[in-house]
This record gives C-alpha cells, structure tokens and sequence, in this order.
C-alpha cells in the first residue's frame, strides 16, 4: 500500500475563520478554545467553553451550518462554535495535515470516502457508545448506520451519519422539449440527448463531464450504471470488476463524449465549475448529485429543469455505485467532547436535521426529518430516495473502508482520468492500473484484518 502522510469577527454569533487563518488552526494548539495538540488524549469537558467545528463543504453548506449553529448556541448558551469553512476538494489534506501537526477541531464534518483514512490513524473517538446513551437512539436511519460503520473499516461506529447523497442526471426541460427528446430515463435516451442538443458553432453542448477534482466517482457511476456489473469485487473479493472489458467499454463510450458533445473546458472542473456553466449556460445535461439542486433551483427556477435518477441500462434495470454518507466525527484530540457531542446531538435532531437537509437537497439520516413534507416537495430527493429503496435498483459498494480508497480514487488518479479524456491514454490501461492499486489495498487490508 501507498504510505500517506497527510477574518473571522467575533460575535454573538458563531466566529467564522476562513481558509487563510485555517492553516495556523493546524499547526498550533488551540488552548481554552480549541483542541489539543497532535497525539494529545483530549478529555470530557465541562460540557461549556469553545469548541471548533471544521465544514468540510463550505463551498455549498457555509449559510446553513451557520444558521445551525446560532439555533445551537440559544439554546446552549454556554457553548460557543467557532466555525472554519474547509472546501470539500481539500478537507482529507487538511485533516491529515492536522493529525500529523497538532491542531484537529473538536468536531468535524466527515464524508464517508475519507473515514477509513482519518479512523486508521486513530484520530476519531468511537461513538457508538455516546449514541447509545443518547435521545439519537433508534431516531437514526438504520442502513446509514450500517453503512457508516463499514466505511470506518472496524465495527467501531467514528462518524453520525446526517445525510445520504445520490447520483442525478439533471436536464434541461426546455431544451429537451425544443428539440422534441424524451427525459434522460436511460443510457441510450443520454447519448441520443447528448448528441443531438450539442451546436458547437452556437456554443451549445448536450452534456458537461466531470474533468477535474471528483472525476472518478462520476466515471465509475457511469460504467457501473451502463455496464450492469454488480458488484466492485469478484466472488472472493479479492480482485475488482473495474476493469472487466464491459466497463472498459462504458468508460471508452463515455469519455467520447469529451469535447464532442461537451465543453472544452470540462477537463479541468470541479463540481462547483461544472454546476456553475450548467446553470448559465447552454448545456443539456450535467451528471451531479442532489447537493447541487438548491443551486439549480436559484439559478434557473423549477420550471427549466429536473433532476432524476442516474439512467436505467437496457433491461430496466438500474445500477449505481454507493454515494459517500456525510456525517459528524469528534476527535480524539478535543479536551472538550462532551461539548462537541452535545453539538452532534442537536444537529442530528429532527428540527436540525430537516433545515440542513432541505437547504442542501439531501436524504436526511434523521428518520422522522425524511418524512417531513419537503422531502416530497424535492422532486430529486424524492425520485432518490425511492430509487435507493426499489428492487430495480442495484447499489455498487465502492470500498470505502479501504484507508487509502480516498487517496486512490482522487489524487492518485484523477490526472490519468484527464489522459484518458484526451486521448493520451487508453480505457483499458488506465483501468487495469486503477485496478492494480485496488487489488493491493485490498489484499493489505484483508491481511491487517484477517
């Protein structure tokens, strides 16, 4: 296995710390206000005082966690949250620079991709036991549970699940019905879509591809999804189906699409780029998830757009890979846990649970928020949530487990992605070399595991 090494006002309100004053966070220790240095123990607290609590998606969710925690601090008037917003792209660094140098938050927005990474270096503090004790018992979705604790790699429960994700293929309705196509339900309705709404000469394109920062778990959902293999690993589970010559197929037919039914520009964006051109441009159809829908709707209203599940394959069926679960971790570090896990409570409670997930457009982990009458108002968090739970739907379960599956799946790779978008290099190499690192972190993981 690869080793790793990984103007804010006060108020009244939360204290708010950007990403420039973020770096000295993490290589000094925090006192009275924060937590302990790298390697330090924590403790329990008094239950009062400051605790730090790092967004690891500031980019789309700053606005409501600060909603959230001034709702927090009213009612506990004796805990202050000092809030730092880290961008999604670089939140695993900066947690792996924090628990090599000092300077971890007492509590932490987690997605499940990087938990396995962040637990296998003894940073998080087991929760299960607080869970337990806690009015969260039993008010929490039981798969989420389930799947958060596999993707922590041990049976130890490191994360509280707030809101599951989901792949959706967004389409421009008024598009779509100019040029008299059906909705994107399948993959061969995406690429006639695709091809018949893009007009190079009028800048107009009938799809936007994930290029840059993310791109991998965009172009697995759309091999699995066309593929219809069912399962990342072969029987023993010892060898990945990521390059079994269907989705090699998958990926060569996909990655086709680049510049022909695209935008040029789509080989370096992000997510954030990537929904920004949709929005204000031109473009048929963009692959995201349901975290960008509020986005949509601001910038387009209701009426120009839907969002549906990813396309069915051929038979009616659908196949998708497993969307990362985010959720609230406390670290080993904070001399305050008992103050940070107070904050996991309420922000996990109904009331919490429903404003966030209805500002980011996500399936609550809360049981009694996703019943809430919004969630049927979300067109896409609706059509998601029933597509996770129909037999026609099949769930991929990447390896979320394996501790350098981050690693592997974004820094590692992403650039070989792009060579593949240009042509400098083939599907089939790029999968089988992807493959490799799989198949090594697998067996290095089933060994320290037994």
């Amino acid at each position: 296995m690869r080793s790793r090494t990984r103007k804010g006002t006060r108020r009244s309100a939360p204290t708010v710390i950007t990403l420039t004053t973020l770096f000295g966070l993490t290589v000094t220790a925090c006192g009275d206000n924060g937590s302990a240095i790298a390697g330090g123990e924590g403790g329990e607290g008094s239950g009062k005082g400051t605790i730090t609590f790092w967004d690891n998606n500031t980019a789309v969710r700053r606005d409501i966690w600060l909603e959230i925690i001034r709702d927090f601090e009213k009612k506990y008037p004796d805990i202050k949250v000092q809030y730092v917003g880290v961008p999604a792209e670089n939140a695993q660094s900066k947690y792996d620079t924090a628990i090599q140098g000092g300077g971890l938050p007492d509590v932490g927005g987690v997605g499940a991709a990087m938990l396995a990474g962040i637990a296998a270096q003894d940073a998080l503090e087991p929760l299960r036991d607080r869970l337990a004790e806690s009015p969260l018992e039993g008010e929490l979705s039981e798969s989420m549970l389930k799947s958060t604790a596999s993707a922590g790699g041990t049976s130890q429960l490191f994360m509280v699940p707030t809101s599951a994700n989901n792949g959706v293929m967004y389409y421009r309705t008024d598009l779509f019905k100019a040029a008299g196509l059906d909705a994107p339900t399948t993959w061969k309705k995406f690429y006639e879509a695709a091809d018949r709404l893009t007009a190079k000469d009028k800048n107009r394109f009938g799809y936007t591809i994930r290029g840059g920062v993310g791109s991998i778990a965009q172009a697995l959902d759309a091999m699995y999804g066309q593929s219809g293999i069912k399962s990342f690993w072969n029987a023993d589970e010892t060898k990945t189906t990521v390059n079994d010559p269907r989705n090699v197929a998958a990926l060569e037919k996909y990655t086709a699409l680049y510049k022909k039914a695209t935008p040029a520009a789509d080989l370096n964006n992000n997510f954030t780029q990537m929904v920004a051109q949709w929005d204000g441009g031109q473009i048929g159809m963009l692959s995201h998830n349901l975290g960008s829908y509020q986005d949509h709707v601001k910038a387009l209203g209701t009426g120009k757009f839907r969002g549906l599940p990813n396309p069915k394959g051929a038979g009616g069926k659908r196949v998708q890979v497993s969307n990362p679960i985010d959720g609230l971790a406390i670290f080993k570090t904070s001399t305050k846990k008992k103050a940070a896990w107070k904050f996991i409570e309420y922000a996990s409670s109904h009331k919490a649970s429903s404003k966030f997930n209805e500002s980011a457009g996500l399936i609550p982990a809360n049981s009694a928020a996703a019943k809430d009458a919004w969630v049927d108002k979300s067109e896409p968090t609706r059509l998601a949530a029933e597509a996770l739970n129909s037999p026609a739907t099949t769930i991929v379960q990447l390896p979320y487990y394996l501790p350098d599956w981050n690693t592997i799946s974004k820094a590692d790779n992403e650039p070989a992605f792009q060579k593949v978008m240009l042509g400098k290099t083939s599907a089939k190499d790029f999968l089988d070399d992807l493959a490799d690192q799989l198949n090594t972190a697998q067996a290095d993981w089933k060994q320290r595991n037994g």
